[in-house]
């Protein structure tokens, strides 16, 4: 599920941080990014035929309301991924909504306004984000409270996740970050067969490279899942027009 957040913090310590131009007129932005592997909070989205994906943002932005649709397309055809999100923010509370959903990527039909819950292809995730203005840290906590998210009885798994992270920015464009994230159920990070798990151990290097009035960030992540014991280092670049 891109898991791509609404903002930098609602989209957990992995979400994307667009190249920004000093000269912004619209509230409509276009973003796109690039991904050498799809890791969302810890777990591959591609466990076969793994490929570098992309993913093209079109997102609104009035005061403290944002709202998105983004696609994840794998660039050898074996996944895709829409994704629609709101979220407001109010000083250092930002609450979200995002309806995750993956089409077909192997034959024509499709059944995008399929909603009913024991086959929908929807995913309904609920988020809260702490971020104080004057501390370089964060909280997120989320649940999957609807749609393709059930147990091996089949019922709603309600999973849920919640991160801790911070940052820490060093010689100008340079930055250091790190970020822990746990399920507290038997949940889709764990394969719905462990209760508290720690899923997700991240640590990224930033560095905005400097084009012209651009700033293109560039970023490696090292990360680590206990649960599935495996690593990734994950290359990531994005920009905004």
């Amino acid at each position: 599920m891109n898991r791509y957040v609404i903002t930098a913090l609602l989209l957990l310590c992995s979400a994307p941080l667009f190249a920004q131009s000093n000269l912004k007129e619209s509230n409509f932005h276009l973003g796109v990014e690039l991904q050498t592997k799809y890791l969302w909070r810890g777990m591959e989205q591609m466990k076969e035929e793994s490929a570098p994906v992309v993913f093209p943002q079109l997102n609104y932005q009035y005061k403290g309301f944002t709202g998105y649709v983004c696609g994840g397309y794998a660039i050898n055809g074996k996944f895709s991924e829409i994704d629609l999100g709101v979220s407001y923010s109010y000083k250092w509370l930002t609450v979200g909504l995002i309806d995750y959903y993956y089409p077909t990527t192997d034959t024509p039909e499709d059944q995008y306004f399929n909603f009913k819950s024991r086959d929908t292809g929807h995913c309904l995730d609920g988020s809260v984000t702490i971020a104080p203005d004057n501390i370089p840290a964060y909280m997120l906590f989320s649940c999957l409270f609807a749609g393709d998210d059930k147990n091996e009885d089949g019922k709603q798994a309600y999973s849920t996740y919640a991160e801790l992270g911070g940052h820490y920015d060093f010689l100008g464009g340079h930055q250091l970050g790190l970020a822990v994230g746990a399920t507290f159920n038997k949940s889709c990070y764990n394969d719905y067969t462990h209760n508290f798990s720690i899923c997700n151990i991240e640590l990224k290097y930033t560095y905005n490279l400097m084009i012209k009035d651009f700033a293109l960030p560039l970023r490696v992540a090292y990360v680590i899942n206990p649960v599935f014991e495996k690593a990734h280092v994950n290359l990531s670049a994005s920009f905004e027009l």
